[in-house]
């Protein structure tokens, strides 16, 4: 059997230390978890992570492992376990995904084996096993980044059986609440509420990405809010009131006579929430609209305007 080299599956150094090794190991996890990962392989390098993790997570097995690392197979070389190898720890414990590989077993035993390993017959540590971390995209829209109530979300967590061997899905249901100042592709982690640990192992967690949905009104610029107000030709020329709507309702805005088209007024306050929990502000874009069709009265009013304003727009043209 070939040697695995579990520190370059992991890809990390020889003398990476335990947080080190876990975060390599965690993202190999996310990154070709099977119920997530598109990449052919993704499954075989997902056991290959858990089975390099199992070891090197472990201080006795990844002293046992560096101890036998000289044995021709770091190299490239076929690995042979020692003559009259017998691990210390015994049987190993399980790992959620697949079997342990022939090479794992050859150094520390078969999964499942004598819970008495070793030459002593001492009892084998307990090999609970974090639970698996679940990942889901949750939709929020603009309105309920403002209010106080929670979100109620359902999802499919994994289960598995006393050797982590997967045995199908559950639906779970929380109530979460929004964090204020949440942006779109943030991800929140909730602690424990994610697959349910082995043998006694802690839950894993609950990763939320947050996609904003898109609104009907509202264009977003970090935590500022822009909302196009169409404005007739008279409004824009003399003034007006207008209702605009808000995330929280209507407000009525001044425009001020010979108001520009693309022109911003800002309302302060009126945006999303940050994280410090202030409000950013709401810019109203004015946009001149023309009449979809008149009438040769209202043609003829046109023209009198066009003559007594004497008003040529593209007079910059001929600068």
């Amino acid at each position: 059997m070939d040697f695995k080299d579990y520190y370059k599956i992991l890809g990390v150094e020889a003398s990476a230390d335990e947080k080190a090794i876990k975060a390599a190991y965690r993202k190999l996890a996310r990154k070709y978890h099977p119920d997530v990962s598109k990449e052919r392989d993704a499954e075989d390098k997902f056991k290959e992570a858990n089975e390099a993790y199992e070891v090197l997570g472990d201080k006795d097995k990844r002293a046992e492992y560096d101890e036998i690392r000289k044995y021709g197979g770091q190299h490239g070389r076929p690995f042979q376990a020692p003559p009259g190898w017998e691990s210390r720890n015994g049987g190993g414990g399980g790992f959620e995904g697949g079997d342990f590989s022939d090479f794992f077993s050859s150094i520390f035993g078969a999964r499942g084996g004598n819970p008495f390993g070793g030459a002593g017959g001492r009892q084998q540590r307990s090999a609970g096993r974090r639970g698996q971390d679940v990942e889901l995209e949750l939709a929020v829209f603009l309105e309920e980044t403002l209010n106080k109530e929670s979100k109620q979300i359902s999802f499919q967590v994994p289960q598995t059986n006393g050797a982590g061997q997967r045995t199908g899905f559950t639906t779970k249901t929380l109530n979460v609440k929004i964090p204020a100042g949440v942006t779109d592709g943030e991800r929140i982690r909730l602690k424990g509420q994610g697959a349910p640990g082995v043998g006694g192992g802690a839950n894993g967690d609950l990763f939320l990405t947050i996609r904003m949905a898109p609104h009907p009104l509202f264009d977003v610029e970090g935590h500022d809010l822009i909302i196009t107000v169409p404005l007739a030709p008279w409004e824009a020329a003399l003034g007006a009131k207008v209702a605009v709507p808000t995330l929280t309702g209507k407000i009525n805005l001044t425009i001020r006579p010979d108001s520009q088209s693309g022109q911003r007024l800002r309302v302060k306050g009126m945006g999303l929430l940050n994280k410090q929990g202030e409000r950013g502000d709401l810019y109203a874009q004015l946009k001149v609209v023309m009449p979809a069709q008149s009438d040769a009265a209202a043609r003829e009013l046109w023209t009198q305007l066009w003559e007594k304003a004497a008003f040529n727009p593209r007079t910059q043209w001929s600068k």
